[in-house]
């Protein structure tokens, strides 16, 4: 008796989820498009936060920084010194440069951990170094929050106490935002009201294919 064989169709893998970089320079409202994109329904991997945690959680890390910056990097509760460490590379580049490449492979690699458990087709990472390292190059597309200088200068003085220098001092540090409108894919422009903003998030997120 001729044996029947039948061919059990493998079920495909799902499909990796579209990874969408969203950045914008201080002032410009980028936290605020990211709740806004949680309300939609897709996942936002905050870069900054994720950092604030794993510097203090990786102990391997915690070492490199130490020998990079010092024990004091590290208060006497094993707290990461942000104060310190940000007096310390304010003005060296060099140290800077060495920091970020302790730091940032140690987000990456948490980042993908993060998409591997996500289901959503679209998933948003959150960094305000979006161009600046290049991670653009390895998203889908790009989204990026922006607003006039003074706009964004007037909302962090009243948001963090600020002077108007200190404030500038920092944009001057930041890629230009002509430079960043150049190269994103799209751009939401945050200069009148919160309504308006959650409209062009809305209308961009649901666009993207």
């Amino acid at each position: 008796m001729e044996e029947l064989y039948s061919e059990t169709k493998k079920a495909e893998p799902e499909p990796a989820p579209k990874i969408i970089g969203l950045t914008g320079g201080i002032g410009s409202g980028k936290t605020t498009v990211a709740h806004f994109i949680e309300e939609c329904g897709f996942p936002v991997y905050y870069s900054d936060d994720r950092a604030k945690t794993i510097v203090n959680d990786n102990e391997n890390l915690k070492e490199k920084i130490k020998e990079l910056l010092g024990n004091e990097s590290y208060d006497e509760n094993g707290s990461y010194d942000r104060k310190f460490v940000a007096e310390k590379v304010f003005n060296n580049n060099d140290l800077l440069q060495k920091l970020n490449g302790i730091i940032h492979p140690a987000v990456r690699i948490d980042f993908e951990e993060w998409v591997k458990r996500q289901s959503k087709y679209l998933v948003f990472k959150e960094t305000a170094l979006l161009f600046e390292l290049k991670l653009n190059l390895q998203c889908y597309k790009s989204l990026l929050v922006t607003a006039q200088d003074n706009i964004r200068i007037k909302r962090v003085m009243d948001r963090d106490n600020k002077t108007y220098r200190e404030v500038q001092t920092i944009m001057e540090r930041q890629m230009p935002e002509k430079d960043k409108i150049k190269v994103a894919d799209y751009i939401i422009y945050n200069e009148t009201n919160l309504e308006d903003l959650k409209e062009q998030t809305e209308r961009i997120i649901f666009e993207i294919e």
